[in-house]
């Protein structure tokens, strides 16, 4: 019991729908009368759970329910989910930002988190003085973070401007102070939301490899919250899965990221898009098959067959397929070829050899590009597809490891 650090038990936060202030005189008086009279706040047996993709039939919604799970020190857990899904409302309770409507949150040691551009700095002071205040906030002495000081500009990258108001920062400047501060002055828990997106690809490495670092080194806690599955696999040992305010399940990263994933792809061989823009219009993208939906034999080639038209004539089309990870790591990408589009309707045909791609999940963005720069359309995960094997083809492991699975090798034994 010593080494939990955080303690949440029966964690519920409820949430007023509609305009700020519409009614909730009348329902603060209500609750107030209620308490007064010894009785339960009459509230919270009323309200719907936390899906933003129905209409609401009550004025309140339960943003998380019921939450429990308990975390030891040195652990790193990261908390995934889809947009919505009461993954920001959690941290904000565990940093304090916010109360728990029911339910009680121990935590154990210094908090340090990072939850959204510009949460704990003022823009008024500079990066000095905002590093000074900080320190002075988690309890620490002058002293101690000016032993920190010279370290934390220096990972922050923005020696140049760190006497300068933040308020003059760009947001991924700001991050990068912000996030250097809350890894260095010695946290004994580190919460910290999407906003690690707002940095650049090589700042992202190095703050995920800080964090792995004060785990590891220190025995620090980290609570990562995150929708690149790629970083939070490399980061976590441990998962939360949320879904509508609830927790879907918790344990192994591994494990808890295989629910999600399984959860969010629907496999699909054919999808009508029709999206519109700059005069073009795509109408379907389908895929060949084998009687699966969505799933195709990997030691046949793949068909991707793609329908547009546009309104008028362009000089130079061509059509982008990109083929990522259930993690969204781009694995690689191809395109037609460069040519002049008359107007009217066209289909287009890509097709991916056999004995190219691995029995995994695949998915796939669609773009066009005009002129061999200007993007006219940009379709994110328009297909979700799974490769499978006809036969079993054996391996040292049972089965080919790798996202892709080229067989185009020449052996020879001499």
């Amino acid at each position: 019991m010593s080494n939990i650090v955080i303690k949440v038990e029966n964690l519920s936060k409820q949430y007023r729908l509609g305009e700020v202030g519409t009614g909730s005189m009348r329902d603060d008086f209500k609750r107030f009368r209620y308490r007064m009279m010894g009785k339960d706040d009459p509230f919270l047996t009323i309200g719907e759970e936390n899906n933003r993709n129905t209409q609401s039939q009550s004025d309140y919604v339960w943003a998380l329910k019921d939450i429990n799970f308990e975390v030891n020190q040195g652990d790193v857990v990261g908390v995934i989910g889809s947009n919505g899904a009461g993954k920001s409302t959690l941290l904000k309770i565990l940093s304090r930002t916010t109360g728990p409507t029911t339910g009680s949150v121990k935590m154990k040691g210094r908090i340090a988190s990072l939850l959204e551009v510009g949460t704990g700095f003022h823009a008024e002071l500079s990066g000095r003085e905002n590093i000074y205040l900080n320190g002075a906030i988690m309890g620490l002495r002058k002293h101690e973070v000016k032993a920190k000081l010279d370290e934390i500009i220096a990972f922050a990258g923005v020696e140049r401007y760190i006497d300068t108001p933040v308020k003059r920062y760009s947001s991924g400047m700001y991050v990068r102070l912000a996030f250097a501060v809350a890894a260095h002055l010695e946290p004994d828990i580190m919460i910290v939301d999407e906003v690690l997106a707002v940095g650049d690809a090589e700042f992202q490495k190095k703050a995920l490899g800080k964090m792995k670092d004060v785990s590891e080194s220190d025995g620090r806690t980290v609570l990562f919250v995150s929708h690149n599955l790629l970083a939070v696999k490399s980061l976590c040992t441990s998962g939360i899965l949320l879904h509508n305010g609830i927790i879907e399940s918790f344990g192994k990263i591994n494990q808890i990221i295989e629910k999600y994933t399984a959860a969010n792809n629907k496999f699909s061989s054919f999808s009508i898009i029709k999206k519109e823009a700059n005069s073009f219009t795509v109408h379907s993208i389908t895929t060949s098959n084998n009687g699966i939906d969505g799933c195709f034999n990997i030691e046949n080639k793949l068909e991707i067959t793609i329908e547009v038209s546009s309104n008028k004539n362009h000089n130079s089309i061509n059509i982008n397929l990109f083929f990522k990870t259930k993690e969204g790591t781009l694995i690689f990408a191809t395109c037609s070829n460069t040519e002049e589009f008359e107007q009217g309707k066209a289909t287009y045909t890509c097709i991916v050899p056999a004995k190219t791609l691995n029995d995994n999940v695949y998915i796939i963005d669609l773009m066009i590009v005009d002129n061999g720069e200007n993007v006219i359309l940009n379709i994110k995960d328009v297909l979700t597809i799974q490769g499978i094997e006809g036969k079993r083809i054996g391996s040292w492991l049972g089965k080919f490891p790798g996202l892709i699975r080229p067989q185009y090798f020449e052996w020879n034994k001499l």
